[in-house]
């Protein structure tokens, strides 16, 4: 592959514009709303998902909502009333799966997003968004995304978070002001 920079840019945001265009509103209000009732938020993904999952996790905090990183000490005991969120673009997370079937025996409410519906860790979902993009179970296709492997999931997860925080953002009444007080000062 010798194309221009410029070039493969333009492929790599023309296929995230058909991803975007197969990304259901219904489901991502339906997080949103999730989001919203909820009394805690922990989240979890592995690799760049999970980084991807931790800067949302930051936005939410920012809004001002109650948020932890599962494996962070500060994570509080789930049950009712809460709300995990678990990235499995792959459709398949061991370790997710573990911490799914853990808060929910204490009653907590679970999403998750992934590209992959059909398979084990989706079917856990109480909330499912569905980012229909490549990932590494389907990176060997006949159709192979511009960007290499989990890559135009991983950036999609990205981009719908950051959207879904401009929702929240108008839902509950904060600004970009509001959000910037609870930006850290220990930088």
């Amino acid at each position: 592959m010798n194309s221009s920079l410029a070039s493969l840019g333009q492929q790599a945001l023309h296929e995230l514009g058909d991803v975007f265009k197969q990304v259901e509103d219904d489901a991502a209000d339906a997080l949103i709303d999730a989001i919203i009732a909820a009394r805690h938020i922990a989240v979890y993904g592995c690799g760049r998902e999970g980084l991807a999952i931790k800067g949302f996790a930051m936005r939410l905090f920012h809004l001002g909502l109650d948020v932890h990183v599962v494996g962070d000490m500060t994570v509080p005991h789930f049950g009712q009333g809460d709300l995990l969120i678990v990235t499995a673009g792959t459709g398949h997370l061991n370790s997710g799966e573990a911490f799914i079937k853990a808060a929910r025996e204490d009653g907590a409410r679970i999403a998750v997003i992934t590209s992959q519906p059909t398979l084990s860790t989706p079917k856990l979902a109480d909330v499912l968004t569905i980012i229909p993009a490549q990932t590494m179970a389907n990176d060997q296709n006949t159709k192979v995304a511009v960007l290499p492997m989990g890559s135009m999931f991983e950036i999609a997860e990205t981009i719908l978070f950051e959207l879904i925080i401009l929702r929240l953002r108008d839902r509950l009444g904060e600004t970009a002001e509001t959000m910037r007080t609870r930006h850290t000062n220990l930088e």
